[in-house]
């Protein structure tokens, strides 16, 4: 029968304790060596996409109108695949720029075009106002804060729900001039999985901000599922136009999780001033983007069709692995009152939320048994989770047995430093 710790009885807690001890020195005693801490795709699902490798020959490199893509040219992208990304993104071709592997090197890009040269509706570049500070809604992704923190934008905690951030904070921070973002991660949030309503991308389309504020729309999982397929995603674009605040909003995506993580695409949608303003930046620090890349992914897929029919794929090998994750989980510490974790239709993460002042130490523990996990702290501006509570878990890239293996580790340290928590406030 499964007991509430928070309410059990010393004699039950200590009994506990000598039980989830000895199963940890088990663990312990295994020298596992297995890796939780990012999310990575496996090999299985990299191997999908071999294919990419051999779709284009050596005398198939010409686009649609004969020009040679092997040589420089074509900032924007080659015209077949701003047709393709600008429908997986719900824009048209021209508010479409095709980078390079990374959508984040896209988003410290903008940003750091920010700093330096100002956006459009600007007065000034952010680096020669006041102030630059950022909203972050937590848990979010510790590579969005660490381009922040690097650069010295101050960054102002905001709650996740699961419609996306509490949006009465961020209406009431967005009023202060200083604040030029939001990082926004729409679709199966990193790492909660929450999905943004239409209510929630309406009200960061119509509230009042700066004229040169931007939310970056960081629609990072944006096909990929591992239940009943995608869930819909706001068109924040549109419902910009709409609200009169068409430059508003930057988003962001990329193919590094769907094709080969190191040799993917990346796409910055925007309006057509933001994507103006965007080339005309990088005019000085490119000639031209890998189209032959661009090309390989073009025609892997063929269509918007192709692609989602890829991610079938993808779910097929990922679905399994995290409701493994979710199944231990509950059958682990389900009703015990110590800890609580999130479903996700998609995405690459679980976020588990244990007792406060708990995570590290559960973090270092696993360690210690052979279970490397993210730090905790990581899903915070800065690191600092204030309630030492939140751990991010990316079950993609180890096997099925592999994450079986990690979870009995993890629920195990989980049992184990709550309950000595508890047992010492009840000292």
């Amino acid at each position: 029968m499964t007991v509430d710790f928070t309410t059990a009885d010393a004699a039950t807690l200590t009994a506990a304790e000598t039980d989830a001890q000895q199963a940890f020195d088990r663990h312990r005693g295994r020298n596992l060596q297995l890796d939780m801490t990012r999310g990575k795709p496996s090999p299985e699902q990299l191997d999908l996409s071999d294919g990419i490798l051999t779709v284009v020959g050596a005398d198939q490199t010409s686009g649609e109108d004969g020009t040679d893509y092997r040589n420089y040219g074509g900032l924007s992208g080659i015209p077949e695949a701003r047709r393709l990304f600008a429908e997986y993104m719900g824009v048209t071709p021209a508010q479409v720029i095709i980078g390079g592997n990374s959508s984040l090197t896209m988003m410290y890009d903008a940003i750091v075009g920010g700093m330096l040269f100002g956006m459009p509706g600007g007065s000034a570049p952010w680096g020669q106002q006041d102030a630059v500070k950022f909203i972050c809604p937590v848990p979010g992704y510790d590579r969005h804060f660490a381009i922040c923190e690097r650069l010295g934008i101050e960054m102002i905690n905001v709650d996740m729900t699961d419609d996306g951030p509490d949006m009465d904070a961020v209406e009431d921070l967005a009023k202060d001039p200083q604040i030029k973002g939001i990082w926004c991660v729409p679709k199966y949030s990193n790492p909660t999985g929450a999905t943004y309503s239409e209510d929630t991308a309406k009200r960061l389309a119509e509230m009042e901000a700066a004229p040169d504020f931007r939310v970056f729309w960081d629609n990072a999982y944006a096909v990929h599922h591992i239940g009943s397929g995608p869930a819909d995603v706001p068109d924040l674009l549109a419902l910009c136009e709409d609200a009169g605040n068409p430059d508003r909003a930057l988003m962001f995506g990329s193919t590094s999780k769907i094709t080969l993580a190191g040799a993917g695409v990346a796409v910055l949608a925007a309006s057509e001033t933001n994507i103006a303003d965007a080339l005309k930046k990088l005019g000085y620090a490119s000639i031209g983007p890998d189209k032959i890349n661009q090309l390989r992914h073009v025609r892997f897929f063929g269509d918007l069709a192709g692609l989602l029919a890829h991610m079938e794929k993808q779910a097929e090998s990922v679905g399994p692995k995290f409701a493994a994750v979710d199944e231990i989980l509950e059958n682990r510490l389900g009703g015990m009152g110590i800890a609580t974790w999130t479903k996700p239709e998609g995405g690459y993460f679980v976020s588990v939320d244990v007792l406060d002042g708990c995570a590290a130490e559960i973090v270092r523990m696993a360690g210690d048994a052979g279970v490397k996990l993210t730090p905790a702290g990581a899903t915070f501006p800065y690191g600092n989770d204030p309630r030492d509570c939140n751990i991010r878990l990316a079950p993609t890239m180890p096997s099925l047995d592999e994450i079986r293996d990690a979870m009995e580790v993890f629920t195990t340290c989980v049992e184990l430093v709550c309950l000595r928590k508890i047992l010492k406030g009840s000292a």
